[in-house]
């Protein structure tokens, strides 16, 4: 067996944009891991406002974009600068530990819009990203205007957080926190655009894609993981019924589906011939995202349904899951759409499925929960089939 070299310091300069067999290191795909807790902490939280009859949206929308956003930072300057010596991953070490303080927030922030938590967790993994912003203006002189702005600019909106915390002791209203983290969002979302002005960074065009393409696994996984947890229980509390199976065999074919849409069209090839469209292309991935967590959340209400009496009618279950899968449909055309000119075919396809997947919920009362979750699926099936036929012509 080969020695393995550890590289204790490597001078942090911007990785050449057409690096040949770019792929994922394994630093980084442990990092992913450490969102599977975030992500699994917000859908099970989601998952329970859902069952007592009140969906939350906007505090899971608000926590998801704390995650979503906490990962884009670092996928982005990893694809830029990731050296893989000791200080790298020690910095990467610190951001991890935020992600898991941000976890265990969650179910603070969503049920009592408490973020404390979440923001110390923040605060712990900006300290590793803005250092190793720091060290890449120092190392890397050609792109330290950039690297700079992006330590700044990350740095005064942790303090912005900090404030909105201040308002939430000092009793402002829920429309007043709304407001503060809509405008703080939108400054989180415009520090890019101004750091790179000087210079953009060197992100490598398939790589992004194949971080992105493993998140959404990440996300399809969680979903998977939301449903099993509640067969689970109900298997625990009841026995084994033709209903739960029939809910749970639908809800597998559904994110297949869905991870079959979303792999018909590699991104890389893509994102390499229009690199100027990456932002509406990444941005846009917060909405695909959020979708698959609310359905994990749907899919769970719905195995739920099969055991319990819920707070929520059948019909409002049945649209816990249309609803995600609509969303992502009509997102993933819009992702796809911002690198590539798509045919018109592929814009009726997705609007077909998006109209039949918001009508089929109202047929609930008709037809009962578990036939219209399977015409859900059957939906979803129908999409790929068409979308799989238009991507060969």
């Amino acid at each position: 067996m080969p020695e393995a070299t550890v590289r204790i310091r490597v001078r942090m300069t911007a990785r050449p944009i057409d690096e040949p067999h770019r792929a994922s290191s394994n630093l980084e795909l442990l990092f992913d891991l450490t969102f599977v807790v975030a992500v699994a902490a917000v859908t099970e939280q989601f998952a329970h406002t859902i069952a007592d009859g009140h969906a939350a949206v906007l505090p899971f929308l608000q926590v998801f974009f704390a995650i979503w956003w906490a990962w884009m930072n670092f996928t982005w300057f990893a694809s830029s600068y990731d050296t893989d010596d000791v200080t790298y991953r020690i910095l990467t070490m610190v951001q991890m530990a935020g992600v898991l303080l941000l976890a265990a927030g969650v179910p603070a922030a969503a049920d009592h819009g408490d973020y404390l938590m979440v923001t110390s967790g923040y605060l712990v993994m900006r300290l590793g990203l803005i250092s190793l912003w720091l060290r890449a203006g120092i190392e890397d002189p050609a792109s330290r205007r950039t690297a700079f702005r992006y330590a700044i600019g990350i740095g005064a909106l942790q303090l912005g957080w900090f404030g909105r915390l201040y308002l939430a002791d000092s009793g402002a209203s829920d429309g007043v926190l709304l407001v503060a983290f809509i405008v703080l969002a939108i400054l989180e979302l415009s520090v890019p655009l101004w750091a790179e002005r000087p210079r953009a960074t060197n992100w490598h065009p398939h790589h992004i894609a194949e971080r992105y393409g493993l998140f959404t696994i990440i996300l399809l996984g969680e979903a998977v993981l939301a449903a099993s947890n509640a067969v689970r229980r109900a298997v625990e509390e009841t026995d084994v019924n033709a209903e739960l199976i029939a809910v749970a065999g639908c809800g597998l074919v559904i994110l297949f589906a869905l991870w079959w849409l979303y792999f018909l069209h590699p991104a890389g090839p893509r994102l390499e011939d229009r690199r100027d469209r990456s932002y509406r292309w990444g941005y846009g991935h917060y909405g695909l995202f959020a979708a698959l967590a609310a359905l994990g959340a749907g899919l769970e209400v719905a195995v739920e349904q099969t055991s319990h009496e819920l707070h929520l009618s059948p019909t409002g279950a049945s649209y816990a899951v249309a609803v995600p899968a609509a969303s992502f449909i009509a997102l993933l055309w819009g992702v796809h759409r911002s690198i590539a000119d798509a045919p018109k075919a592929h814009l009726g396809t997705a609007l077909a499925g998006i109209v039949i997947l918001l009508a089929l919920p109202l047929a609930t009362p008709a037809v009962g929960a578990v036939a219209d979750l399977a015409l859900t699926a059957a939906t979803c099936v129908g999409v790929v089939a068409v979308a799989s036929w238009n991507a060969r012509r």
